[in-house]
């Protein structure tokens, strides 16, 4: 007897605007997000949107950080990073270009899926500067978009640094503490 063809639905933007709950969509297919981040996580993210913020106010930078906004992607691929630096206009509703500064924030349930599926997704789409911080294991990868527009691995520029700066469009730079972001 034979087995009935699996069916694999390829949704859109337009199907992910009317569901309920959080989820992502990468390239057509739903992507349960994860339960609310621990402690640790949430810290992490609140202290480095406070930084980054207050480095782009003091310049007077037309750049803004977010923390939860969805940024589609393409017509079939939506992404919720954990924080976002957004250079240029500002999204009325969502983000549908890349950001200047992608960040997210390792966790037990999506540590594999932002190395690889996620790195992968940022490197095609653009992203200028993409940060993977582990508040457990206190450190922070930084992966640098190259002229040959692939991810260029600066972790090492950093890895022993207290302090790091990252320059943005047009000449801002923005920094990083890992004393405050460990804190």
């Amino acid at each position: 007897m034979p087995i009935a063809p699996g069916y694999d639905p390829h949704y859109s933007v337009a199907d992910y605007l009317q569901w309920e709950g959080d989820w992502e969509l990468w390239n057509g297919t739903a992507v349960a997000m994860s339960p609310s981040p621990l402690g640790p996580h949430e810290r992490a993210a609140a202290k480095l949107v406070f930084q980054i913020e207050s480095c782009l106010q003091a310049q007077g930078c037309p750049c803004a950080t977010y923390a939860g906004l969805d940024w589609i992607v393409s017509d079939d691929t939506v992404v919720r990073p954990d924080v976002m630096v957004v250079c240029g206009s500002q999204p009325g509703r969502h983000l549908e270009r890349p950001p200047a500064l992608t960040i997210e924030i390792l966790s037990d349930a999506t540590a594999e899926k932002d190395r690889t599926a996620k790195r992968s997704l940022y490197e095609l789409a653009g992203v200028s500067h993409y940060l993977l911080v582990d508040p457990i294991a206190k450190t922070i990868a930084w992966l640098e978009l190259g002229h040959d527009a692939t991810f260029l691995d600066r972790s090492s520029e950093i890895a022993h640094a207290e302090r790091f700066s990252l320059t943005l469009a047009d000449g801002y730079r923005i920094e990083v503490d890992r004393r405050i972001t460990f804190a």
